[in-house]
């Protein structure tokens, strides 16, 4: 995946997010995630250095707030902002870019569980129907009503299963990142085609 920060972008937006006011190192996190529409969150791991060396740089200085240390940004840090704007809209636009694409990685994963959904029902039905000629050969062979039920039972249990794993996907996403609207609107498009598509096969 390409860097969702171009190499010294993401040091120049946390300037930008600290000059709205002095915050802690959570909160610059979350501004970013929020930013992002949740598709993305930087990790303290990518943050906290960054912070450090805006300090040492003269960018930002440290105070202490209860159990946390705020960051607010100095005179230099303003005066940095004011001399590079043009590269802050720039940084705007190459995030705007990173949501788009983030997001149509979100949904392709979202189509293909919904895709290899479809195919495990056709394949369920196509291994039924060559069972039932089979079955229906032999002497003793399962009757048709009987049949049927099978087939249903096997076609809920894989929705069921779909459900159980994607239920599971986006409890494990929330669980670190909140789920972003965007994610709900491409699980309800994707369902909804889903629906569409089996339906189909349906007999009327």
């Amino acid at each position: 995946m390409a860097p969702v920060f171009a190499h010294g972008a993401l040091r120049l937006y946390l300037l930008f997010l600290l000059e709205s006011g002095p915050k802690h190192g959570y909160e610059l996190i979350k501004a970013l995630k929020d930013r992002f529409g949740g598709t993305y969150s930087p990790s303290a791991g990518t943050v906290y250095p960054r912070l450090g060396k805006l300090e040492e740089d003269g960018l930002v200085a440290t105070e202490p707030a209860g159990r946390r240390t705020n960051y607010r940004i100095t005179a230099a840090g303003i005066a940095e902002l004011d001399r590079r704007r043009e590269d802050l809209a720039g940084i705007e636009n190459d995030i705007a870019a990173s949501v788009q694409r983030l997001s149509g990685a979100l949904r392709q994963d979202i189509r293909k569980s919904v895709r290899e959904l479809r195919t495990d029902l056709a394949a369920a039905a196509e291994a039924a129907r060559t069972a039932a000629l089979s079955a229906a050969a032999q002497p003793g062979a399962v009757r048709p009503a009987a049949r049927r039920g099978q087939l249903l039972r096997e076609a809920e249990l894989l929705l069921q299963d779909f459900r159980d794993e994607l239920r599971a996907d986006l409890r494990r996403q929330a669980l670190h990142h909140p789920i972003s609207p965007l994610t709900v609107a491409t699980v309800r498009s994707a369902l909804d085609q889903a629906r569409a598509d089996i339906r189909e096969t349906l007999q009327p």
